[in-house]
């Protein structure tokens, strides 16, 4: 039977354990801003943590403020600090965070089409690189032929293309030929009186 209740009891120890949670302390307040000096009557506005205020005069345990719209009353001094609450810097620094992340996208994209278009001229470059290497070998190339064709106009300037001699070579054969029938029918007719015979 004890150990029923030993065991009982340790069972029961462990599930209160389990059953614990974690909780803090709010830094949410809500002071209220009253008419009276002593703050003796009730409240006509609440000023949730961190509302900034500007103190007009401080009585023992109360301070005449007033608000950033204007309105004044009384609030308990004990409240009142000259730092600002950790909520309210908390939610500052998040609120600087969000635009420094915000900042730091847009930085990741900017960097990312400037890498973007460094590759594009990068690979523009290249092709020009290349079609000027593609060009600097057909100027070569060129040069070469005109080379040739200049050595060869050298060697072929004092002599007469073989077409030429031939056609000239036809002309005065042509020309013999006719020549020389003409001279044979003179010859002749001189010879036989003016008469052909042949």
């Amino acid at each position: 039977m004890r150990r029923i209740t030993t065991l009982s009891v340790l069972l029961l120890l462990t599930a209160t354990a389990d059953a614990q949670e974690t909780a803090y302390v709010t830094d949410m307040l809500q002071l209220g801003m009253h008419r009276a000096e002593d703050t003796s009557d009730s409240p006509f506005r609440n000023l949730a943590s961190g509302t900034a205020l500007t103190v007009l005069e401080r009585v023992a345990s109360y301070a005449r403020v007033r608000t950033a719209d204007g309105e004044e009353g009384w609030v308990r001094s004990a409240f009142l600090v000259s730092e600002k609450p950790a909520l309210l810097r908390v939610t500052e620094v998040e609120a600087t965070a969000a635009e420094l992340e915000r900042e730091l996208e847009a930085a990741i994209a900017e960097r990312d089409s400037a890498k973007d278009e460094a590759a594009g001229i990068v690979a523009s470059a290249e092709l020009e690189l290349a079609a000027a290497d593609v060009s600097r070998d057909t100027l070569a190339r060129l040069q070469r032929e005109s080379s040739e064709y200049q050595a060869r106009l050298e060697l072929y300037r004092g002599a007469i293309p073989w077409p030429w001699v031939l056609a000239a070579l036809v002309v005065v054969l042509g020309a013999g030929f006719v020549g020389g029938w003409w001279w044979l029918d003179a010859s002749i007719r001189r010879r036989y009186g003016g008469f052909r015979v042949y």
